[in-house]
């Protein structure tokens, strides 16, 4: 009897051994507990990264926001990627919730051809119009911004086309190399990144667009050609157009 009851209370004592780390296990994954958890893995917040650069940061941008009549903070940002120069410009509303000029990137590594992305690993850069997804801290880039690709858009082509892998983690990051995604060298992306965490950056816009509409309407000709590809680059045309045309990059 009493080895009855001592195995009886080992499976007991299993039983709630398996439900206290099935809830430990749960609230280790649990986003309220995430910056706890970087930091036992020995990894960077979001908050640590405010703390590291966002004085010099805000140092060096307040101006062009002033300059612009924006706030700074921003309530709202645009990202407009042009392929054909290699540049990435941001925009923000001044107090008449038109957008205006803030300052232009150098994107020192973006690869691929002209044209939209169709698939996982052709290399693509993708065109059309994007949001922030979320912030990378501890990128093996230094920093950098997740890209909603594919967006709705995206996936109905890709439904349209028969395609299926469409590809995914496309990013603005810091460094000078990149393989798909928009790299723009670690100063840069601090810029964006605590510009970023310091908004509400879900509201962002990124415009991905192989020339710059305000200046021609010459497409190059695509990688690969796809019917729908006038109408993408209709849409896009008519985001850029919204947009105030000035650089502060020297050619």
């Amino acid at each position: 009897m009493s080895r009855k009851i001592s195995i009886l209370n080992i499976l007991k004592g299993l039983a709630v051994s398996a439900v206290i780390i099935g809830v430990l296990a749960a609230l280790w994954r649990a986003p309220f507990f995430s910056p706890l958890r970087l930091k036992i893995l020995g990894y960077k917040t979001v908050g640590d990264r405010l703390e590291q650069y966002e004085t010099s940061v805000t140092e060096r941008l307040s101006p062009f926001f002033l300059k612009a009549g924006a706030s700074y903070p921003p309530e709202k940002v645009i990202l407009l990627f042009i392929k054909s120069k290699n540049t990435l410009s941001v925009y923000s509303e001044d107090s008449q919730n038109k957008p205006q000029y803030i300052k232009t990137y150098r994107v020192l590594a973006a690869s691929g051809k002209p044209g939209p992305k169709l698939k996982e690993g052709d290399n693509q850069v993708p065109e059309g119009i994007y949001s922030i997804e979320s912030l990378n801290p501890n990128s093996s880039f230094h920093l950098s911004l997740k890209v909603n690709y594919p967006n709705t858009y995206d996936i109905k082509r890709g439904k349209e086309d028969g395609r299926t892998q469409l590809g995914s983690d496309i990013m603005i990051h810091g460094k000078s190399a990149s393989v798909g995604c928009i790299a723009i060298g670690d100063e840069a992306i601090e810029e964006l990144f605590i510009l970023a965490a310091k908004s509400k950056y879900r509201r962002w816009k990124l415009i991905s667009s192989p020339i710059d509409f305000r200046e021609t309407d010459i497409t190059p000709q695509p990688w690969i050609y796809r019917p729908w590809i006038p109408d993408l680059y209709a849409k896009i045309k008519s985001e850029v157009l919204k947009l105030p045309l000035k650089t502060d990059l020297q050619p």
